[in-house]
């Protein structure tokens, strides 16, 4: 590549200045922009261009190292450029005298001349930087199309850029010293000349301390050249080396990457090739296949899913049944024909009057709700999710097989919230369970506590980060009872294995609590996540007491395709006092089945085993209750199952999701509700989860400021963790019980329904945040 130097002078334009007759002299006109500080390229200023012997024109100069540097790519293009151009790698710059200045290359030469003899200085500095930069340019484009092994655009720049800057800056330095050495020689003839004159005796003894001065300067000048150049060969000896190095280490990573991408690949093509064995086609037929006119509704294949995806089949063990809709008009029959059918009359089963009339609205403004206050203005968006990218199989390939609480990782993977947040997520649809208290029937009951129990995933439907873990001993508060009629408290109970413990009171007639560990497990190609514990809700003015625990959720597709969420296993409600049950079950996505995905299919029995509802729906919509009038043995399928038909009533809707919110997934997802969970809010606890430091700066975009007060307060966490054990070791060795961590607003129990040892609520938080007395807190952040 060709360097243009020295811009046309005719393409510039004149000032407005007359020519000044007369030999060579003339002085520029006053007031030019400033100029650039020594050393530099760049400079801005006037220059004359000598044209013949009777005047100069004056030319002016604007950012001239943008033309000096401006590359020409082809001679067609150096052949096209602006008249008066020369190439400035290979010119000479010379100084005639105080003012001069030459530029020549081959037969075209230019007389310029400066102001003064310290500006024809500064242009002289400025054209000698810039020439050095020019071959170095010139040698970098000649080197790169030389031995480099054939890689990407992309890739060259990646690998040669910080080479290639190192290389600029230690060539200005070489280009700073010879100008130092030039012109530290320059003034030593100078005042070499001044010693051999005639001068006073006071001005010689001056002129002889700076001349000594000189010398010093001269000697420490040439001992910076020699360093210098000592590790500018250091550093090209050395630059071809880091260059195989950096090239090597990308070959790897790209070499593993696409190992595992092909390992995905044939483990896909193995499910497929299985596809067309004989017995599985038609063996996969749902245990709780449809029929026309079925309760559950047509929702197409799976959008979310690509070609990389994980499947699974269908669970074996569920009970398998088919519902089909009775005609209003022939319902009734006779007591022989009924077989497991509910005792209710069918005209009982209406929209109008029955409870199950459902209300999509957020709030709940009814005959219980007039005397509740309007509610709160809560903020409706949280800042945008920054676009970082990271390389996950990097941090991820260390982690397989391991325990997923105990792996430090960055917050990238994180979304802004704790798990004692996403634990009152919950209460997303508390509503059902208002509801609920209304039923005078505990089947009809029931089905609002499945319809409840199925509405807590449909948050996670898209989200695929990581909540924050909690630190021990940390609270999460929501206090809703003025405007939704409930509160809520969680608190981190253990840190290995992290447990978290909830307690929610409602005014309107009912307390849930929970007691929940989360085991974690990555598998390389998935992560499992399998919630531990049970979750109790009890009615006050009925004392019917319902328990269930959680499904397992994966998260598919961790190191190749798109990120994606499922549900499966089964959830079993359980009334404690009348012995209702209901069977739900979670089918996991198979690319096999046709049956809907996130399909959740149930029923709802009393203490004899008599089927009362169907329910079904999708754990990411919603979720459907008809009523049965007629139970029936069908046929045995191809397993050796005999399928039960359920003749019902036309199905209501118990519960739909809300939609998200405008730019949701700019916000990780969040619900309406999960917008508000972060938002600051005064007289909670110091250890609330709202006041955690990196978790605030991740949501204010600040990830790398995140990631440092996330390492501290891990490592604060990780000491304390260490002392406790030392008093534990310590009393051990004395002889006496070390009773270990105690939770603060909660304690440890036998659970007398499930015989678990448990942290139920004591009582004591809100006391203490009405008087606003948290000396029992402990210094978490």
């Amino acid at each position: 590549s060709l360097l243009s130097a020295v811009p046309c002078l005719a393409c510039h334009e004149l000032p407005a200045m007359s020519a000044e007759p007369g030999g060579r002299g003339g002085g520029g006109p006053a007031g030019g922009p400033p100029a650039a500080p020594p050393g530099s390229d760049t400079y801005k200023g006037w220059l004359f261009k000598w044209t013949n012997y009777l005047n100069y024109f004056g030319v002016r100069y604007r950012a001239l190292t943008l033309v000096l540097l401006f590359p020409c790519r082809t001679q067609a293009e150096m052949a096209h450029t602006c008249r008066g151009t020369i190439n400035l790698s290979t010119a000479h710059i010379d100084t005639e005298d105080s003012c001069n200045i030459v530029l020549s290359n081959g037969g075209r030469t230019y007389h310029l001349k400066a102001n003064s003899e310290v500006e024809r200085q500064r242009w002289v500095t400025a054209l000698e930087l810039a020439k050095a930069k020019a071959i170095r340019m010139r040698n970098n484009q000649s080197d790169d199309s030389g031995d480099e092994e054939p890689a990407s655009q992309s890739d060259k720049s990646e690998l040669h850029g910080p080479l290639k800057t190192l290389s600029s800056k230690l060539e200005d330095l070489s280009t700073c010293n010879e100008l130092i050495a030039k012109h530290g020689a320059a003034l030593q003839r100078s005042l070499s000349e001044l010693e051999n004159l005639r001068l006073p005796a006071d001005s010689g003894e001056k002129i002889k301390a700076v001349n000594e001065r000189a010398t010093l300067f001269r000697i420490t000048s040439n001992a910076m050249i020699n360093a210098c150049r000592d590790f500018l060969d250091l550093a090209e000896s050395h630059s071809r080396k880091w260059q195989r190095l950096l090239q090597h280490e990308r070959e790897q990573r790209i070499r593993l990457e696409e190992t595992i991408e092909q390992l995905a690949k044939q483990h896909n093509s193995l499910e497929r090739a299985c596809r067309g064995a004989p017995g599985l086609a038609t063996g996969t037929a749902s245990s709780s296949s449809t029929t026309k006119g079925s309760v559950q509704s047509a929702k197409g294949e799976a959008s979310d899913e690509d070609e990389e995806t994980e499947y699974f089949d269908a669970m074996e063990d569920a009970p398998a049944f088919i519902t089909v809709t009775a005609d209003p008009k022939h319902h009734r029959r006779s007591g022989s024909n009924l077989s497991g059918a509910s005792e209710d009359h069918p005209e009982d089963w209406n929209l109008e009057d029955s409870v199950f009339e459902s209300s999509n609205q957020s709030s709940y403004n009814e005959s219980t709700g007039k005397d509740l206050l309007p509610r709160k203005r809560r903020r409706t968006r949280i800042p945008d999710k920054p676009n970082y990218s990271l390389n996950l199989w990097s941090i991820m390939k260390n982690c397989i097989g391991k325990e997923l609480s105990k792996i430090p990782m960055p917050v990238n993977f994180n979304e802004p919230l704790s798990m004692l947040q996403r634990l009152t997520e919950d209460l997303e649809y508390h509503e059902l369970l208002d509801k609920a208290v209304k039923c005078e029937s505990s089947t009809e009951q029931m089905c609002f506590v499945a319809a409840f129990s199925v509405s807590s995933y449909s948050t996670t439907v898209h989200r695929t980060a990581k909540p924050f873990n909690p630190l021990l001993g940390e609270t999460f508060e929501l206090d809703r009872l003025e405007e939704l009629g409930f509160r809520s408290l969680c608190e981190q109970v253990s840190h290995h294995p992290p447990a978290a413990a909830h307690h929610v009171y409602s005014r309107r007639g009912w307390t849930l609590w929970q007691d929940i560990t989360i085991a974690s497990k990555f598998r390389g190609k998935y992560l499992s996540i399998m919630p531990l514990g049970a979750i109790h809700l009890e009615f006050h003015s009925s004392g019917n007491h319902y328990v269930w625990r959680k499904v397992t959720s994966t998260v598919h597709n961790i190191i190749v395709g798109k990120l994606w969420i499922d549900q499966s296993g089964e959830i079993e409600i359980v009334n404690h006092k009348s012995k209702d049950k209901c069977q739900l079950k979670f089918t996991p996505y198979s690319y096999f089945s046709r049956d809907v995905p996130r399909k959740v299919t149930g029923v709802v029995s009393d203490a004899d085993g008599k089927a009362h509802y169907v329910m079904s729906g999708t754990w990411d919509e919603k979720m459907e209750c008809s009523k049965i009038v007629h139970s029936s043995h069908g046929s045995t399928s191809t397993e050796g199952k005999q399928k039960t038909v359920y003749q019902t009533l036309s199905p209501k809707v118990l519960w739909r999701k809300y939609p998200l919110p405008e730019n949701a997934e700019n916000m990780y997802f969040f619900s309406e509700l999960a917008l508000t969970l972060n938002e600051p809010e005064e007289r909670v606890a110091p250890t609330d989860s709202r006041l955690r430091p990196d978790q605030r700066l991740m949501e204010s975009g600040r990830w790398d400021e995140a990631n440092v007060e996330k390492q501290r307060l891990e490592e604060k966490q990780r000491a304390v963790r260490r002392r406790r054990e030392a008093e534990a070791v310590e009393a051990l060795e004395e002889g006496k019980d070390y009773e270990g961590y105690i939770p603060l607003w909660f304690e440890r129990k036998v659970d007398a329904v499930t015989g678990e040892l448990i942290c139920v609520y004591k009582g004591g938080y809100w006391e203490a945040k009405d008087k606003q007395d948290w000396s029992v807190c402990p210094d978490i952040f």
